[in-house]
């Protein structure tokens, strides 16, 4: 029996004024010409919520970047679908965000480099940890639910602690604690990225006593690094199983990163029915449920846990999808993931402002 999907996140472009190094899109952007249609994105959302997705997460690149955005949200809505904006802030004024409440939008994620403005602004590579402050303030002037996001890495997970002190100062109801998942652009600035060991046992430690004293009043997630666990986290809960995503131009994926699976074809929004791809594409089907596992995953007790891991990842380290994902010390490939951190451990050094500059950025695909 086909799953039912109950979130879908719509990258509505890639363009993006940030160049942060850890962007997990991929190397190659889609341009401002070849995303999707206003009208594409409204049947869109309207075929998702018939088949029975709850939550749209609006996201990029940067969605302010659209200037359907109020338009798009205002179809969410109309389909009885939950919005959430996922944003760098940049673009947003007061009148602007209050418009995109007016039309139904439900909440807001902001994403903040670091707790310290010149750290912040140097791993965004531009100026944008002011409008950010300024930006939050506004969501919760109008009443919208914040949640403040933060990618962790080597650069940055020093200041752990400010940052669960700035999400507090902020009011936000919820804090994302997400470790750099080393796709993209933070694969290719892994050797800068990757946290020491010591730093994630620390880090950890500061997130679960967070966890704790704010529970009530904030919600604190945090979720151990792939790279320096046991067992692959149950990426996406399972391929094609509960959520999908549709890129800027259109193709339909069962996760963010799938496109940068090698040999795989992704059908598109603009030529199939949502409904045909969720349960009838080749691509959605190829690792949805157990019998694609090969050992040690087909005879593992945590096989309907983990799902066998990412299949990005899997295909990113041995070059095969329907690979254990190296993540798990149980797979045969568990050697590449272990050499790779080795020889990130061993470039390690102090954290440094400057030497961010040095980092390949993500391009931004513009017009």
């Amino acid at each position: 029996m086909t799953p039912r999907p109950f979130a879908l996140l719509a990258e509505l472009t890639h363009r993006c004024p940030l160049r942060c190094p850890y962007c997990s899109n991929g190397l190659e952007l889609s341009r401002k010409a070849g995303e999707l249609p206003t009208s594409d994105w409204r049947r869109a959302l309207q075929e998702a919520a018939a088949m029975g997705v709850l939550h749209v997460f609006f996201s990029g690149g940067e969605p302010l970047l659209r200037t359907d955005l109020v338009e798009l949200v205002g179809e969410a809505r109309a389909a009885g679908l939950y919005s959430n904006l996922i944003t760098s802030a940049h673009g947003m004024t007061r009148e602007r965000l209050a418009g995109l409440k007016a039309e139904g939008l439900d909440s807001v994620q902001i994403s903040f480099q670091a707790a310290d403005e010149s750290l912040a602004n140097a791993i965004a590579g531009t100026e944008a940890h002011a409008r950010k402050l300024v930006a939050a303030g506004w969501v919760r002037e109008l009443g919208l639910p914040l949640t403040v996001n933060t990618v962790l890495h080597r650069e940055n997970l020093h200041q752990l602690a400010e940052l669960i002190a700035l999400a507090e100062r902020l009011d936000a109801q919820r804090l994302e604690l997400a470790s750099v998942q080393f796709y993209g652009w933070a694969y290719a600035n892994k050797n800068l990225l990757l946290p020491t060991a010591e730093q994630v046992r620390g880090a950890e430690r500061v997130a679960l006593e967070a966890r704790e004293r704010l529970r009530g009043r904030m919600e604190v997630l945090y979720v151990l690094p792939d790279y320096h666990g046991e067992r692959p986290k149950p990426c996406m809960q399972g391929w094609g199983a509960r959520q999908l995503t549709i890129d800027p131009e259109g193709r339909v994926l069962p996760c963010p990163t799938a496109s940068a699976i090698p040999g795989m074809r992704f059908e598109s929004i603009r030529e199939k029915p949502l409904s045909w791809i969720w349960a009838e594409s080749e691509s959605f089907n190829r690792f949805r449920g157990t019998d694609w596992m090969p050992e040690p995953c087909a005879s593992c007790d945590r096989r309907t846990v983990d799902h066998g891991g990412c299949r990005c990842q899997a295909a990113l380290l041995t070059g095969d999808p329907a690979r254990t994902d190296p993540a798990c010390s149980l797979s045969p490939d568990r050697e590449v993931l272990v050499r790779l951190v080795s020889e990130a451990q061993a470039r390690a050094v102090e954290p440094d402002t400057a030497r961010l500059h040095a980092l390949r950025y993500r391009a931004n695909p513009g017009g």
